[in-house]
């Protein structure tokens, strides 16, 4: 395998993973952020009030992008490494 190819296949699925990744992370700094705020703004430090909400929110948006997590990722293998496996 030639190192072009390599590192090509290599920043195509760095970008996947980060397509992949950026709704999760997105909504983990927003739900942050807000509890944050909203933490400062009462004065309530409570260690449980910026978890759970915060993973559930994250929970919440990974079900509902796993479809479009699991088409980019099919398309990826099929476009990209199962004809590099097969030689093609």
């Amino acid at each position: 395998m030639q190192e072009i190819i390599f590192y090509d296949t290599l920043r195509q699925g760095l970008w996947i993973s980060v397509m992949m990744s950026t709704p999760v992370l997105v909504v983990a700094l927003v739900t942050g952020l807000t509890i944050g705020l909203f933490q400062a703004l009462t004065s309530v430090q409570e260690m449980t009030l910026t978890f759970v909400p915060k993973v559930g929110a994250m929970m919440l948006v990974y079900w509902a992008t796993m479809s479009f997590m699991t088409d980019m990722l099919v398309s990826f293998f099929q476009a990209s490494l199962i004809p590099l496996i097969a030689g093609s």
